[in-house]
């Protein structure tokens, strides 16, 4: 379907026109494969956002906020790398609007890692913009904000193929952000997926994905990346030992669960991690801070990142927004 084709279709979706039936045939054709077009997935994104609750901030807040998301669905078994890598990036001073939910395809979502750490998710959508205003990070819980899929995800969840939706998530963030730092669990989807945000508006971006399949810059090899910047997109590689970043091996960064995973995080802040928990979280700082355009390019980014470990900021910015989230 080209993109009015799927915007039609979508929108059908989403007002609940179609019957349970009617849902699964369509969504079933919306299988996830080489063949899923560009402009079915901006267009399927683009509906989906129009139908989610909006966090209400200034126009000039969401020209500055950037997210940082991954799809799911690497099974790789990684603690929560786009979650602690948000924290940190907004500790160096971007403002951090991330989207996310309860684990799906691994043992912790950024959800539940956020809950583990004391971070509240019964926040009205009032009080999340509140917590951004005042502590330049929010959490923005996604059943929260799209709720047509509380009639949408059971049929979902009955096909066991991946459909549009299992990508559909990180293009829906509910601030309306411009800039994002995106990973994907398969590199074929990087071009596609960088062109569909473009299509919806927006103004610097990334997308990664691993050579084994990781929706992050991984340290156990060379990253397919695909970004926006000024208009123009470019595809090449990140090799994180360019940067003086050792390879490690994939089991050096697994987590478990969101108890264990809030105590990587927080043992990265110590500086006390391993250096493949820390590593692997530099790198994608950097390459964040470079898409928010804080860092001129990724080494300038792992030097902020770098510092703002070493200074206590990163774990001073948890602190904040664990206390500003408990008083609101």
């Amino acid at each position: 379907m080209n993109y009015e084709e799927s915007r039609v279709a979508f929108t059908s979706l989403f007002a609940h026109e179609m019957s349970d039936v009617k849902m699964r045939e369509f969504l079933v054709s919306m299988q996830l494969n080489e063949n899923t077009s560009t402009e079915s997935i901006a267009a399927a994104a683009e509906v989906m956002r129009a139908n989610a609750i909006a966090l209400p901030i200034d126009e000039v807040t969401r020209e500055r906020a950037l997210d940082i998301v991954g799809t799911g669905g690497d099974k790789i078994g990684s603690f929560n790398i786009s979650s602690t890598t948000a924290l940190l990036v907004a500790s160096c001073g971007a403002t951090v609007a991330k989207h996310g939910s309860r684990s799906i395809t691994s043992k912790s979502g950024s959800a539940d890692m956020f809950e583990a750490l004391g971070v509240r998710l019964d926040l009205s959508i009032e009080q999340s913009a509140r917590l951004l205003e005042e502590s330049g990070f929010t959490f923005m819980f996604a059943q929260n904000h799209h709720p047509a899929m509380a009639f949408i995800m059971p049929v979902r969840k009955s096909i066991p193929e991946k459909t549009i939706f299992n990508i559909l998530g990180p293009l829906t963030n509910p601030a309306g952000v411009k800039k994002s730092m995106l990973g994907v669990f398969d590199k074929a989807f990087v071009p596609k997926i960088l062109e569909a945000l473009k299509i919806n508006g927006a103004t610097s971006a990334m997308v990664v994905s691993s050579e084994e399949g990781m929706d992050e810059i991984s340290i156990s090899g060379v990253t397919h990346a695909a970004q926006l910047r000024d208009g123009i997109t470019h595809e090449f590689i990140i090799d994180p030992q360019e940067y003086g970043i050792k390879k490690m091996p994939l089991k050096a960064i697994i987590g478990g669960d969101a108890r264990e995973n809030a105590y990587i995080l927080t043992q990265i802040f110590d500086e006390s991690a391993t250096d493949a928990q820390r590593d692997i979280v530099l790198i994608n700082t950097a390459v964040s801070l470079m898409v928010d355009g804080l860092a001129r390019d990724i080494q300038d980014g792992l030097e902020m990142a770098r510092e703002a470990l070493s200074n206590k900021r990163a774990k001073k910015k948890l602190k904040q927004i664990i206390e500003v989230s408990q008083k609101l």
